[in-house]
């Protein structure tokens, strides 16, 4: 308890003294940051942001399908978020008759809303500090049990901060009845995809728009079609007055994962070796997908979502390794474990003990990287999984099988499969003794997998059967792979640095920088829990002599736009609106142009699972929904260099322009108050 109560005094004295936009705060510890947020432009107070015994800004902000965040922004439950967090359910919707994707969808009442299955959203009910629970011998299990018993559909998770430090119970609502209401065409949703991922100047339309359904009572429900939309405690109201250079924000959402506190070890290891295979292996991959999308709309279809998975981390990648180098962060961390060692000798043994637990542990992290990048991409294998689960009845697994073959086709499945199974048997060092037979018994891995697709009958729904399924070659692939999955597991962390045999040396380590280095601002590690990052509208530099500026417009959209390149061929509907200059009251003058604002950037700190955020004013108002980086500033994971890192919003504006002019759903408009 002494130990808990020192940390918590040695973070109340750090995190007043941070004066740039850094860092990612817990909303029921954020009265520590409100003096700083309010010098800097906003106007609530911490109850407005985080409370239990209020309606506050928390109530309006769900974690969207275990990734991603969204916000409520009307009193009818309507939800927005990314276009790129709602693609997986809006691919799962889509068909060669009724492409959403390219197409769009827009309902036009609630009757027409598509209900998405397996979606689900959670909103926070709570937050608590149980570090001293857990100190008392409570375990995380029964914290989490009194927890879900308080109400229905309450789940709860027990989350660590710096390194095990501390411990919070997050107490949720689990709602699963989730609806598209409204999605534009992936033309607008996903503009420039790939080639303009992490990338600024920025014309994206990066959003979505669903709606949450709750039984009679307003509580979670399984679908029906009695269920009503939710109502909510809270929702955003949105400004649409637009932004300008050095205006305060704030995000509020759900980051997925930082990794501020690492050693210059673990450093080494993600710029020269995790990130350049995964970069690899990844390209081979999108490369195969890719020509095979363009052989066929149905293939397009099956693999859109895939490959938009695939690809995210693998540009991030490029970038993370581009501005570690550039900003010399191995180096860096060198530099500053020398001086904590030479002021703080008697502690010198924790950077000893990690340097020592990394190198214990870098072979075994490195193959459950590898077997995630390559075995487990191997799609196939899944329907032996099916077949074999003693969890579903027969009827089941058939229904589990052709969700599968919907978005399947096994020449793509094949040619994965031998590029993936060549690069495992060059680089896996955990490879199984039954895998390696396999390959000796057929020449090696590629011959292997040729031989493999040749002969199993799994290729199609009209193959599978349980029995065939039991007996095939592919059930002996996987029965050969599953020693090598059970083997990596037991690295099967959020980070390198999260094995238990690395961070039970972290604890200890986070703690002797928190009473040495008393004028850093240190927050807990991003973990997939609601936080609070404030920041301001800014520009950058992105190289000597070329200045960005911080708006994009719609004049933007149509420089790029190109019939002849799907990722650029945008509705004629948007060509006809600019033609006309028929913006409506969304229309407005920007540089002596009469335009549409797009997109913005600003200095908040972000990372994975804050796609979708809300971006508010000073006020509390929604001005724009998060969604990107820009490609330098993909190393924030690991270093946040305010002069670089920028996020990248889109302008509420625009989402509102594209909703209205593009799909004729003022309604929508209406419900939000506007």
């Amino acid at each position: 308890m002494k130990r808990t109560l020192l940390l918590i005094a040695l973070l109340c004295a750090t995190t007043l003294t941070a004066v740039a936009d850094k860092g990612m705060w817990l909303p029921s510890l954020i009265s520590s940051r409100i003096k700083d947020m309010k010098s800097k432009g906003f106007k609530l107070s911490a109850e407005d942001i985080y409370s239990v015994n209020q309606a506050s800004l928390k109530d309006a902000v769900v974690l969207f399908d275990g990734g991603c965040t969204g916000e409520i922004v009307s009193e009818e439950g309507l939800l927005l978020t990314n276009h790129h967090c709602g693609y997986d359910a809006i691919q799962a919707l889509s068909s060669v008759e009724h492409d959403y994707l390219t197409d769009g969808f827009w309902a036009m009442n609630h009757g027409e809303e598509l209900y998405c299955p397996g979606l689900k959203v959670h909103i926070l009910v709570r937050m608590d500090d149980v570090t001293s629970r857990i100190a008392a011998g409570e375990t995380k299990e029964e914290i989490i049990a009194k927890a879900e018993a308080e109400g229905v559909g309450f789940k709860a998770t027990v989350e660590s901060m710096y390194y095990g430090n501390e411990a919070y119970l997050f107490l949720y609502r689990e709602f699963n009845d989730v609806r598209l209401v409204g999605t534009p065409p992936t033309a607008i949703g996903k503009f420039g995809a790939d080639n303009d991922n992490w990338i600024w100047p920025r014309h994206t339309g990066d959003f979505s728009i669903f709606r949450i359904y709750a039984n009679a009572n307003n509580e979670p429900a399984e679908y029906s079609a009695d269920n009503k939309p939710y109502t909510p405690a809270r929702h955003f109201e949105i400004s649409t007055a637009g932004v300008k250079e050095g205006d305060f924000t704030m995000i509020y959402g759900f980051p997925g994962n930082t990794q501020e506190y690492i050693t210059s070890d673990a450093v080494r290891y993600i710029a020269e070796l995790s990130d350049p295979t995964k970069i690899a292996l990844r390209t081979a991959r999108l490369d195969i997908i890719g020509a095979a999308q363009a052989t066929s709309p149905e293939i397009r279809i099956q693999y859109a979502a895939k490959q938009a998975n695939i690809a995210n981390a693998w540009k991030k990648w490029q970038g993370e390794v581009k501005g570690i180098n550039r900003l010399g962060t191995y180096g860096k961390k060198l530099e500053y474990e020398a001086r904590f060692r030479a002021e703080n000798p008697d502690q010198a043994y924790l950077l000893d003990s990690l340097s020592a637990a990394y190198a214990r542990n870098a072979e075994g992290y490195f193959n459950y990287e590898l077997f995630n990048e390559t075995l487990r991409g191997i799609e196939l294998q899944q329907v032996v999984a099916i077949a074999a689960s003693d969890r579903l009845t027969d009827e089941e697994k058939m229904a589990a099988a052709e969700r599968f073959y919907k978005d399947f086709t096994v020449d793509v499945d094949r040619a994965l499969a031998v590029a993936m199974l060549t690069e495992y048997e060059k680089y896996g060092t955990y490879i199984s003794d039954e895998l390696k037979a396999l390959f000796e018994r057929h020449g090696g891995a590629a011959a292997y997998a040729e031989w493999l697709y040749d002969n199993t009958q799994l290729g199609t729904i009209e193959g599978f059967s349980i029995e065939t399924a039991m007996n095939d070659p592919m059930a002996e692939f996987a029965a050969a792979v599953a020693p090598i999955q059970g083997r990596v597991k037991a690295y099967a962390y959020r980070n390198f640095s999260n094995i238990p045999d690395i961070e039970r040396w972290f604890r200890p380590y986070v703690r002797a920088l928190m009473d040495w280095d008393n004028k850093r601002a240190f927050f807990p590690d991003a973990n997939l829990t609601l936080r609070v990052a404030y920041g301001k509208v800014a520009g950058y530099e992105y190289a000597d002599g070329e200045y960005h500026l911080p708006q994009t417009t719609l004049e933007g959209i149509m420089e790029k736009d190109n019939p002849e390149i799907y990722d650029y061929n945008i509705p004629q509907s948007l060509r006809d609106v600019y033609a006309t200059k028929d913006y409506g009251r969304w229309g407005v003058t920007m540089n002596g142009k009469y335009t549409v604002p797009v997109c913005f950037i600003a200095t908040n700190h972000t990372t994975g699972g804050n796609s979708g955020s809300p971006v508010i004013n000073g006020r509390g108002e929604l001005i724009g929904i998060n969604f990107d980086r820009t490609w330098l500033s993909t190393m924030s994971d690991i270093e946040f260099d305010e002069t670089l890192c920028r996020n990248i919003i889109c302008d509420i504006r625009y989402v509102l322009f594209v909703i209205d002019k593009v799909g004729g759903a003022g309604w929508l408009i209406e419900e939000m108050g506007l």
